[in-house]
């Protein structure tokens, strides 16, 4: 007997429409769970990848994703001198100087508590900074901001806490720069205007206030050509993770580095545990799915134990039994993960157009709608792991197979 044989009665098995109509039903079942599994797998994984390189952009383009400020408090003379003494950092894009600090910002009475970024815009590599309030620009122009006018951005959130538009006046009172007077500690405060609202649809709408750098120094009462600190830019902003033993290595102890993880460290946390937890729960549906074509390849070996048997006293050897019930329960693994593939991949890239088709109303995601990230690695592990989880599941049934006894099973026939 030829070996294609064991491949050829393997898919035989496989597709038999008659037969055991329980066995059948379990078989086809399985064949459904490990589809849906995969599906909705990749869908899911999509949707979480999607929102959280939105939470990226949004929050961590506008915030500082790692800064160097001065050890004791100070602030940093010849910035660019600091910034040209370390080497470029892994997936470094931009070095450039920032006055900040924490503040309350004022108006009709309401007070709120902001981070005060001051940004210069006429530097190398500015625009990295400006792109996102630019994209995000709601009402006003971003481009308004210039040295001298004492304007601000403030984030959507913020504003309408606030109850301003762009034209209106707010006070800014910072934290640092306060003078000792004989009344007491005078704190660094000035009316700005509004120049621009930016929606980031994020946490950092709430805190968010930007204003020219030059503008800030003054407020803080800098020194000439001082800044608060070097802030670095990322392709990834995990990358700053990666870097900042790196970068506080090279910049020495007169410095101290600061990531994103230390203000949205436990918002990013959470996201991922979510995106884990969802990922568990999913797999086990394929892994359910898979270990049922345990009981569907031992209810076929009790219903084939005749045929079995012929089989051998034909000259099939034990290997070749094993291998063909391996390839019958192989086949629901492999069908039943590319359908799911290719509904996953179908589903995923119109999955707002189909949610919109069954009148599911979207507007609290944005204009844009679900956000989805197709990883193709992450789909190929999905994929890759289902057919494994399928391969574990068929070894106990093919090799009960391969042990059974032609005499015992011929028996009674």
């Amino acid at each position: 007997m030829f070996k294609p044989a064991t491949l050829f009665l393997g898919f035989r098995y496989s597709r038999a429409r008659h037969g055991n109509k329980f066995t059948r039903f379990i078989n086809r079942f399985a064949l459904a769970g490990i589809l849906i599994g995969v599906a909705a797998l990749i869908i899911v994984s999509s949707v979480m990848n999607g929102f959280e390189q939105q939470l990226k952009q949004r929050i961590l383009g506008v915030v500082p994703q790692l800064v160097v400020t001065a050890a004791d408090g100070s602030s940093v003379e010849n910035w660019s001198e600091l910034a040209a003494g370390v080497p470029k950092l892994t997936d470094q894009i931009a070095a450039v100087p920032q006055v900040g600090s924490a503040g309350v910002v004022q108006s009709s009475g309401q007070l709120r508590p902001v981070y005060i970024q001051g940004l210069f815009p006429q530097t190398p590599d500015a625009a990295v900074q400006w792109q996102p309030l630019r994209d995000y620009q709601v009402y006003g122009d971003v481009e308004k901001l210039r040295s001298g006018e004492y304007r601000v951005i403030l984030g959507q959130a913020l504003a309408q806490e606030l109850g301003v538009w762009p034209g209106d006046t707010i006070r800014v009172v910072a934290a640092a720069g306060g003078v000792y007077t004989p009344l007491g500690l005078m704190p660094a405060q000035r009316q700005f205007t509004v120049a621009a609202i930016v929606g980031m649809q994020s946490e950092a709408d709430s805190q968010l206030l930007v204003m020219h750098g030059a503008d800030a120094a003054r407020l803080l009462r800098l020194p000439a050509n001082h800044v608060s600190a070097v802030r670095y830019y990322f392709n990834d902003p995990f990358s700053a993770l990666e870097v900042e033993a790196q970068l506080q290595a090279a910049v020495g102890d007169a410095y101290k580095t600061e990531s994103w993880r230390a203000q949205y460290g436990e918002l990013f946390d959470a996201v991922s545990m979510e995106k884990r937890m969802v990922s568990l729960m999913l797999g086990l549906i394929i892994a359910v799915a898979a270990f049922n074509i345990v009981s569907a390849l031992m209810m076929v070996i009790q219903d084939k134990r005749a045929d079995i048997a012929i089989l051998q006293t034909m000259g099939l050897r034990r290997s070749h039994l094993h291998l063909m019930f391996m390839v019958q329960g192989l086949f629901n693994g492999l069908v039943g993960s590319l359908v799911g593939l290719l509904i996953g991949l179908v589903v995923g890239n119109y999955l707002n157009e189909i949610i919109q088709g069954l009148g599911i109303d979207l507007s609290f995601t944005g204009q844009l709608g679900l956000p989805v990230l197709m990883q193709p690695l992450q789909i190929t592990i999905i994929v890759l792991a289902a057919m494994l989880l399928t391969l574990l599941a068929t070894l106990y049934p093919a090799w009960r197979a391969s042990r059974v006894l032609p005499a015992e099973a011929l028996r009674y026939e």
